[in-house]
């Protein structure tokens, strides 16, 4: 080959690359919307069933599972807003990004606060069968889902404080990736959040594994129908506990793409956040729907009746 040729070839390369780099962000947005709207449109079905069967309004762990259902809905458009906004490299002004990363960052930690909320439900239940009704009545239920969305909204509101005593009006005009990160100016305050991701993420798995232990306590002890329904707690909580596993693991992806970012490599922190997005925050959220949508038999029945109707009502039009 001569010298012009080897030139020409290696002046064609980053072309080539910047070629396969696009056609592998296009691969991966259309997986990842071929992910997401399923994932809506199944939460929005199931939230519509709810809200058609009045008999499930009176039970708290379906009144905390739609709390899930709506939350994820929020989360998931949003992030895949922001994900489509970072594949198009469409940079977006800091004071448009902040309220966006402080709703989906609120979000996040809204899932386990559920999850604890839920497990709770299922502890008092199969333990303490005789107090559930008082413990977990409607006006109770309404007020523990008030103080579980408090909660998880507090934390980002406490940085958004932090973060309005670091910067001055110039900086929220600067154009950015949406990423919680641009709320996160001093090592401190990382070294902070991170240290209160521990901590709360402690507390969750130990309150889920006394209700688990506590459970299977139940369930060895007890005979009949009592033993069965301890077995499902069981099981149910055992996927809880897979749930808030998933959701840790979600946490910790920002600080890792946060490190790819430095590099400078946008190619690879688009791939990253993408998988991030597709393995943690999308099948964490699909386990709730497993849980109390098509596991649960009374959900679940409620599902196949509304279902059927449906389609009797499409087919005596037709």
């Amino acid at each position: 080959m001569s010298e012009n040729s080897s030139q020409t070839v290696n002046s064609s390369e980053p072309g080539l690359l910047s070629l396969q780099s696009s056609m592998g962000v296009t691969r991966t947005t259309a997986a990842i919307q071929l992910l997401v709207w399923p994932s809506i449109g199944i939460n929005l079905f199931m939230f519509h069933v709810y809200r058609q069967r009045e008999a499930l309004w009176s039970e708290p762990r379906y009144v905390l599972f739609t709390q899930t259902l709506l939350a994820d809905v929020f989360f998931l458009a949003l992030t895949n807003f922001v994900v489509l906004t970072i594949h198009s490299r469409q940079l977006l002004p800091v004071a448009f990004c902040v309220p966006v990363c402080m709703v989906m960052e609120g979000l996040t930690h809204l899932s386990p606060t559920v999850i604890l909320a839920m497990c709770l439900e299922r502890y008092v239940a199969v333990c303490m069968p005789l107090q559930h009704t008082n413990i977990f009545s409607p006006h109770r239920t309404r007020v523990i889902i008030a103080i579980v969305w408090f909660v998880s909204f507090l934390k980002p509101l406490v940085d958004f404080s932090i973060f309005l005593s670091l910067v001055t009006g110039s900086y929220f005009i600067q154009p950015t990736f949406c990423s919680y990160e641009i709320m996160l100016l001093r090592t401190w305050h990382i070294v902070m959040r991170g240290n209160l991701y521990i901590l709360n993420y402690l507390v969750v798995l130990v309150i889920l594994l006394f209700c688990y232990v506590s459970i299977i306590v139940v369930a060895r002890r007890a005979s009949g129908n009592n033993k069965q329904a301890a077995s499902k707690g069981q099981r149910t909580l055992f996927l809880h506990l897979l749930q808030l596993l998933l959701c840790t693991l979600e946490t910790i992806c920002p600080y890792i793409e946060a490190q790819i970012l430095q590099t400078g490599n946008l190619f690879v922190y688009m791939v990253v956040r993408s998988f991030n997005f597709m393995a943690f925050s999308i099948v964490s959220r699909a386990v709730s729907t497993l849980i109390y949508g098509f596991r649960d038999e009374k959900f679940y029945a409620a599902i196949k009746n509304y279902t059927s109707h449906a389609v009797n009502k499409v087919a005596s039009v037709k």
